[in-house]
């Protein structure tokens, strides 16, 4: 906005550049975005300061769970506490004597001096490797081990057995007629064989199967065949894919040339080969069976030879040579391709072998004390103590990866143990269990560990020894999580994310052992985990609460140290329920089926209700008499409340059941007593907190952007705290609680009015000294500024003042609805404290107006005393460029309300100036009420300024309205005010025909159209009927009126209808007869209502005073008569035209009064 506004004035034009409201509009847009406030520094540095200690306790609850939210945010880096459950029971299990480890060491050696079995990229393949690597790990010296070594290989060596599994076959031809075949194998173990044979065999395939004939005439086959060697499994009938599952055991002789070999044959029902074999192997005894298996080999071949290759094709399915030499350490687990036994053989089909070398017969001294799983325990255990040491990650957050030193120690081991799956899984578990509970590591490794052994799981595979074991190791672990539970605070307490989750795999180990069928097994009589759970939790809970009341305790037992004692004690069982709630809750739940927070919240919520309640009685005992609490206690009291109250509310957490018959249900009547004392405190610190802002206040703004200065902004502060204070307060009687809030309200209010009545005096204080003219104004708008603010936050205070509990709470507890209540009384308060702050105001715009009221009476003068040669906006120009002057200051300085507010104030001032310089000026010339009138329409655009001041409706009030009529009619010439006093109506006008017809006797009225009536109906239209009487009554008391038709919905009704009236012409020559012609809007539900009237006087009639016309009344010319009600404005015309002195205002006023007399007169 570049001009203030804009008007035909060359006055207003010479300030168009003068910025007011412009300014103010562009300052509010900046200002719209944002509104920033500097809280002042008086209270701040006030050491002890009352609300200070009441907003850190309001603060107390949200700073600490944003204190353990933001540590688990900036501490997840920060490692784990230690595991602290003293000493495990672990630890003796796993405590080895020197005797223990000198025979464990042997028995590693002895492993590695006799190794079997290929090794892959996965295995150390070097000994001295190995044995260097030993030597770390049992921190033996050289010499040492030389000795252990040189004594390992004297010993005996072990013996090598192969362990087979047939699992089962695939795809094998069908050999009977009814598409399938009855497959069984025969396998056993082939020694070295010589060149010879060795070049047959490149011919033909070996087989242990003869012709039935051949086997039944070779009578010395029993005699010569090693039946050791030679093992066959049960016949599958009619399948092409049969399953055995079948063990095997077979010596080997030579681990370097030993094969083993396997074919898969039809079953013949005639003569049963495998019945034949079972007998062989029968036979025992035999010495030096070797020799005879090469014997046996040339009797199959030579027997084989001899028979035709279509004698024995249908019965063979195929056959596998495995050489012992090409198994690997950990085993074979694999399917074999089936291979013919001569080209000439047709074979298809896979079958699923599970190979393993073992060994028998070990020389060493623990391998005959214990058992292989043990001395594998044993062996991982050592190795697990020196491989966590080398780990290079965190010792906590080690998943157990071995090197491959280690690997290969405890894969020969295993191999040469015949140690299976399940046995290794069940060790791992044990030796990694056991490990952890001296030195913590990754639990998720250990959930891992506990999955395989459920996978690998079965009853069949497990011996008393190991079901023993894996109950102790179970038991062992279970304890010690229990421990771990019981100290879970300092354990696994809420820093950050790596300690939560360790929580979250250690309970899900325990639940994943409580749900293995492994542990139901072999822990039979266990406990229910959640009962276990749910006891060590509350012994754990109870004695966290001891521990931390005792460290809380003061020294001095006297009233004050109690009582802060206790709000600290709460606080601690505050944030230990948050934790509960927030974090440990939802693991306990999810995983183990504990409520972690209801049984804590029960047991913590009791014991402080408790302590609170004991303390609360003894402070009453020694009071007994209406105590008069002091400050000190009265802060510490409401410290404590306000921490019990949160810790009620978490009660709404707790599940239906649980939900009742809680110790701190009522607690709030202990300290019923308190709260008067606590509103009476808070009500004088607050005085006393606004006096001191006031003293201190210099009436600055406190920023570029706000207009008022810094005690606004610190009772605002003020008054924020008290309403957070009642929220916190949330008294649960309803009936107190409304009588509380009443209070509480109340003295917000007198507060606000204290804070007015204060800057007041403030600034009437300043008035009595020498201070400029300038800054009076300036502070002035401040502290109007300061109370608009205080008023407007008022407003919003009391309305967010919580009261809708309440209300649920009113209604609940009466037949009556709360809410309109509640509502009353406090849109009363409201509507009361609105008025008194209105009322403030208008004190302080008084004050600020009366400095301008001199000044504007003598621009007023200057008008009213200006000649009536000069331009009127030379004449108006003084006044308007001070308006402009002030009106900048005011907007800079004031707020967009209180700037309005102003303006009323100065518009009501000029407006009653001006009346006053009317009043007092009568009998002057014309030119003086133009001045006044330009004047006063240049102030209504200026007040107005294009929309941004004030509102026209607002302007042109009552007085304006007055006013503005008085100089627009006394600025009219004479003649104009006489055109005025008889100017067309806006109510329309009526066409009507009137003639007498003396020879009849009879007055003849025609009623032709109406035109531009006004409309009466909602629809926008009327109804119109016209009303014909003979008036004054007196003169025609016999004559009855007339009306024409109604003519429904028009503005501009066509009647044409011709009426007449029998009177003489001696009563139509009286001076006052006339016709009334009267308009109405026919209503059809109630009364007609009134559109207009006219009267046409007689004398203006033809056939009377005026001429005969020949054909009556249908020539006679129309007459149009204006519809008029009855104007005040024209009393008020007629009373200026009789004031003035010239001839035509005179004479207009003569002839009118003239004609009232001849209209009145008989």
């Amino acid at each position: 906005m570049s001009t203030l506004l804009e008007i035909k004035s060359s006055v207003l034009r010479q300030v168009q550049n003068r910025q007011s409201f412009r300014r103010r509009a562009e300052m509010e847009s900046s200002n719209s975005s944002q509104e920033t406030y500097k809280v002042p520094s008086a209270d701040r540095e006030e050491t002890g300061d009352f609300f200070d200690r009441m907003r850190s306790v309001l603060q107390k609850q949200e700073n600490m769970q944003r204190y353990w939210r933001t540590e688990g945010v900036l501490n997840n880096s920060i490692p784990p506490p230690p595991e602290n459950v003293g000493e495990p029971k672990a630890f003796e299990k796993l405590l080895l004597s020197k005797r223990e480890i000198e025979m464990l060491y042997e028995e590693i050696l002895y492993t590695l001096v006799y190794t079997a079995g290929i090794v892959s990229s996965e295995h150390i393949a070097s000994e001295e490797e190995l044995f260097h690597y030993l030597q770390k790990v049992f921190g033996v010296s050289k010499s040492d081990h030389d000795a252990v070594l040189h004594h390992v290989k004297e010993s005996k060596a072990p013996v090598f057995a192969l362990k087979v599994t047939v699992v089962q076959a695939r795809n094998l031809l069908a050999k009977d007629p009814n598409g399938f075949s009855d497959p069984y194998c025969m396998l056993g173990i082939m020694i070295m064989q010589s060149s010879k044979e060795t070049e047959e065999k490149k011919e033909r395939k070996f087989s242990f199967r003869k012709k039935k004939d051949k086997i039944e005439k070779r009578s010395s086959i029993r005699e010569v065949l090693p039946a050791k060697y030679i093992q066959v499994t049960e016949v599958k009938s009619n399948t092409l894919n049969p399953v055995w599952n079948e063990n095997f055991h077979f010596e080997i002789d030579d681990i370097c040339s030993d094969q083993l070999h396997l074919d898969i044959w039809d079953h013949d029902d005639d003569v049963s080969v495998a019945e034949a074999c079972k007998k062989l192997n029968e036979v025992t005894g035999f010495k030096g069976m070797g020799r005879y298996f090469k014997q046996i080999v040339k009797s199959a071949r030579s027997n084989g030879t001899a028979a035709s290759a279509e004698d024995n094709a249908d019965d063979f399915l195929g056959c596998l040579d495995i050489s012992i030499n090409e198994i690997p350490v950990g085993g074979l687990d694999k399917w074999f391709k089936l291979e013919p036994r001569t080209s000439s053989s047709r074979v298809q089909g896979d079958c699923h072998l599970i190979i393993k070398l073992i060994t028998n017969q070990r020389d060493t001294v623990l391998s005959k004390k214990a058992s292989g799983s043990v001395i594998h325990e044993m062996l991982l255990n050592q190795l697990l103590q020196y491989e966590h040491k080398q780990t290079e990650v965190e010792s906590w957050n080690w998943k157990g990866e071995l090197s491959k030193h280690a690997f290969t120690i405890l894969s020969h081991h295993s191999m040469q143990t015949d140690l299976s799956s399940l046995q290794q899984a069940v060790i791992k578990w044990q030796a990694y269990s056991k490990h952890h509970q001296i030195v913590s590591m990754d639990y998720s490794f250990l959930l891992g560990l506990l999955k395989h052994i459920e996978e690998q799981w079965d009853p069949t595979m497990c011996q008393r020894e190991q079901e023993q074991s894996l109950a102790e190791s179970f038991t062992l672990f279970t304890e010690y999580c229990l421990l771990l539970l019981k100290k879970l605070r300092h354990n696994f307490p809420v820093l950050n994310t790596t300690v939560i989750n360790r929580l979250e795999f250690m309970l899900r180990c325990l639940s994943q052992i409580h749900n293995m069928q492994s542990f139901r097994m072999v822990c039979p009589f266990h406990n229910e985990l959640h009962l276990e759970i749910v006891a060590i939790i509350k012994k754990g809970t109870l004695e966290w609460y001891e521990r931390t009341y005792a460290s809380l305790r003061p020294e001095e037992k006297n009233t004050m140290e109690q009582l802060r004692c206790l709000a600290r004690l709460a606080d601690a069982v505050h944030e230990d329920i948050e934790k509960s709630q927030n974090v440990y809750n939802r693991l306990f739940v999810s995983i183990v089926k504990v409520d972690f927070f209801s049984i804590t919240y029960r047991q913590l919520e009791k014991l402080v209700a408790d302590e609170v309640s004991a303390a609360m009685g003894a402070l009453k005992g020694t009071e007994p008499e209406s105590p008069q609490i002091n400050h000190s206690i009265g802060e510490a009291l409401f410290e404590l409340y306000i921490t019990l109250s949160e810790v009620r509310k978490f009660r709404d957490y707790l599940p239906l059941k649980d939900n009742k018959s809680l110790a701190l249900s009522g607690f709030h009547e202990l300290f019923k007593v308190s709260i008067h004392t606590w509103l009476i405190t808070i009500h004088e610190k607050t005085c006393e907190r606004i006096q001191r802002a006031v003293d201190m206040d210099k009436l600055e703004y406190v920023d570029s952007l706000s207009k008022h200065s810094s005690s606004a902004v610190d009772v605002t502060i003020c008054f924020s705290q008290i309403k957070e204070f009642w929220a916190q307060l949330a008294w649960p009687d309803s009936s107190e609680a409304f009588v509380f809030l009443t209070q509480l309200s109340d003295d917000i209010c007198k507060a606000a009015i204290y804070y007015s009545e204060s800057i007041r005096r403030k600034v009437d204080r300043g008035h009595q000294s020498s201070v400029g003219q300038a800054l009076i104004t300036e502070q002035l708008c401040i502290i109007l500024n300061n109370i608009e603010h205080i008023r407007k936050f008022m407003g919003n205070i009391l309305r967010d003042l919580d009261s809708k509990p309440l209300e649920i709470a009113v209604d609940l507890s009466s037949a009556t609805d709360g809410k309109p209540q509640v509502q009353k009384a406090l849109n009363t308060q409201l509507q009361n404290i609105d008025i008194d702050m209105q009322r403030e105001a208008k004190n302080m715009i008084s004050h600020l107006t009366e400095k301008m009221i001199g000044d504007i009476k003598k621009y007023i003068q200057h008008i009213s005393l200006s000649p009536d040669s000069i331009q009127n906006d030379e004449a108006v120009s003084p006044l308007m460029k001070y308006l402009d002057d002030k009106l900048i200051i005011l907007n800079e300085t004031l707020v967009k309300e209180n700037l309005h507010r102003v303006l009323d104030a100065l518009w009501w001032l000029l407006l009653k100036f001006i009346i006053d310089a009317v009043d007092s000026n009568r009998g002057v010339s014309v030119e003086f009420y133009g001045r006044f009138y330009y004047t006063l329409e240049a102030l209504v655009d200026f007040f107005h300024a294009e929309g941004q001041g004030l509102a026209l409706e607002s302007l042109r009030n009552g007085d304006y309205r007055f006013l503005e009529e008085e100089l627009r009619l006394n600025k009219c010439s004479t003649s104009e005010l006489i055109e005025k006093s008889s100017e067309q109506s806006k109510y329309g006008r009526l066409n009507v025909k009137c003639y007498y017809e003396s020879s009849e006797q009879k007055l003849y009225v025609e009623v032709l159209h109406a035109a531009d009536l006004i409309a009466l109906d909602a629809n926008g239209l009327s109804d119109p009927f016209v009303i014909i009487e003979l008036c004054p009554h007196h003169i025609f008391p016999l004559v009855k009126c007339q009306r024409t038709q109604v003519k429904p919905k028009t503005l501009h009704p066509v009647y044409d209808e011709l009426f007449y009236f029998s009177v003489s012409l001696e009563q139509c020559r009286r001076k006052s007869a006339c016709i009334l012609f009267t308009v109405m809007d026919h209503d059809w539900l109630s009364t007609n209502d009134f559109a207009g009237e006219a009267v046409l006087p007689m004398n203006m009639i033809y056939g009377l005073n005026r001429p005969h016309i020949t054909g009556g009344v249908k020539n006679v010319q129309p007459t149009v008569l204006k519809l008029t009600r009855p104007k005040a404005n024209v009393k008020s015309i007629l009373k200026m035209l009789d004031g003035r002195m010239d001839k035509e205002a005179q004479e207009f006023v003569k002839k009118l009064r003239e004609m009232e007399k001849y209209m009145e007169d008989d």
